[in-house]
């Protein structure tokens, strides 16, 4: 849930708005009742993908592609 708390209040409680954060909580701070800020947590980017390192893993048939038989694109269509 999020939670709008006044500059003030952010700044005398910082250590546990952070900590909020950190169990994956959004704090907004506002000034003057207008949100100006949002405190998020920092999410991990995924491991960096590497073309081709499935290579050798996968075995695709030669005919993946080829056209569905009659009785099975018939089901499609019902």
């Amino acid at each position: 849930m999020n939670q709008i708390v006044n500059i003030h209040e952010a700044k005398t409680h910082f250590s546990k708005f952070i900590d909020r954060v950190m169990n994956g909580e959004e704090i907004i701070i506002a000034k003057a009742g207008k949100p100006v800020a949002r405190l998020l947590p920092i999410i991990d980017k995924p491991a960096q993908r590497h073309p081709g390192s499935a290579a050798g893993k996968i075995w695709v048939s030669p005919d993946f592609d080829a056209p569905l038989p009659d009785d099975v694109l018939k089901d499609f269509e019902s």
